[in-house]
């Protein structure tokens, strides 16, 4: 018999669904953290934010997870650490997988966000979670109604200006979208944390 056990890299999931997006898929549990953004009360423009996680053939990946993470029309983030005050009301914080939407697709109500220091444009920070990634990836969407400040920006400014336009959603009406592309010609640009 064999000391050795398996690695982690012999993954048998996901099962992100079950655990952390119970609710979107009428499971009978709660989750850690249900991921609701912003209730009626919280100031701001109320916009969605849409797309999809592609593979490297353009085909869309049926059960990944999106975790967001933003600050609100301020630019202040529901975080102890943050030393401008409290947004009582809007967590910044959503989580949906890509599994109950026929067209594959995540999608947050939200509020579009301030920029949260001098110098920053208005992002959505992003954890994409899916099965043969045995770490997550992190990286951004900014908007494309906000030239100016996206030009201005320190991190969208260190990415080669022929990648931008991967980190950029796409405005129509109150609706941005932007894919996510794990692979391939138009990969979305990641970044190490």
């Amino acid at each position: 018999m064999s000391q050795w056990k398996q690695t982690p890299s012999q993954t048998v999931g996901p099962y992100f669904a079950y655990g952390l997006t119970a609710r979107q898929y009428n499971y009978p549990q709660t989750s850690i953290a249900e991921g609701a953004m912003a209730g009626e009360e919280v100031e701001g423009e109320r916009i969605r934010v849409e797309g999809r996680v592609l593979d490297g053939d353009g085909a869309p990946i049926p059960d990944a997870m999106i975790e967001i993470w933003q600050a609100d029309t301020r630019g202040r983030y529901a975080h102890p650490a943050d030393p401008r005050g409290s947004n009582a009301g809007f967590t910044g914080f959503g989580r949906t997988g890509t599994g109950t939407d026929p067209k594959c697709r995540f999608v947050f109500d939200t509020i579009k966000p301030g920029a949260a220091a001098e110098g920053d444009a208005p992002h959505l920070n992003v954890i994409v979670f899916m099965r043969g990634l045995l770490t997550h990836v992190y990286t951004r969407i900014y908007f494309s109604d906000e030239a100016d400040a996206n030009a201005a920006d320190p991190v969208l400014s260190a990415v080669p200006a022929d990648r931008r336009n991967t980190l950029i959603a796409d405005r129509d009406g109150n609706t941005y979208r932007l894919d996510i592309h794990m692979q391939g010609d138009n990969e979305t640009v990641f970044f190490d944390v």
